[in-house]
């Protein structure tokens, strides 16, 4: 039997883009486990995406996951868009080309061992857990030490 996994992940950038940071919570039974960097310069929506990343790295088997989150391009991207990106050679019905392609794909090959149900939740409500997951984030952004490999050539 896989184990039951919890997961909680937000992201926090103070520009977009600007110095930003991620934090995601796994849960299982009482351990817990907090994963967080700040990085000098990114966007909100790759901050989003690391932090399930991230999350899904730290599983060293497959598992059950449950993963609550407030951004809806986190989900919806997965759940919805990530299919329709692949067949259309990364592009959006308009033609434009998708942002955070490299996260995207990476996240998609970690998901693929493990059974997920994704839970969206209003971002700042009474979710203890969900708002530790931002006032961390919030906290890794105004103390970056990491460079997004994809704005590691630009300036601050």
């Amino acid at each position: 039997m896989k184990k039951k996994i919890q997961m909680f992940t937000d992201g926090s950038c103070l520009k977009n883009p600007g110095s930003g940071g991620f934090c995601v919570i796994i849960k299982y039974f009482t351990y817990q486990k907090i994963i967080s960097k700040g990085f000098y310069l990114t966007t909100n929506n790759r901050m989003e995406l690391m932090a399930a990343i991230y999350g899904f790295k730290a599983l060293k088997e497959k598992c059950n996951v449950t993963i609550t989150t407030d951004s809806q391009y986190l989900r919806k991207g997965i759940l919805f868009w990530y299919k329709n990106w692949e067949k259309n050679n990364w592009k959006k019905k308009n033609k434009n080309k998708i942002k955070n392609k490299d996260l995207w794909i990476l996240l998609h090959n970690l998901l693929n061992s493990h059974k997920i149900k994704w839970i969206w939740t209003k971002g700042h409500i009474k979710n203890t857990i969900q708002n530790l997951c931002d006032i961390i984030a919030r906290k890794e952004a105004k103390n970056p030490k990491y460079y997004d490999k994809k704005y590691q050539f630009k300036k601050k």
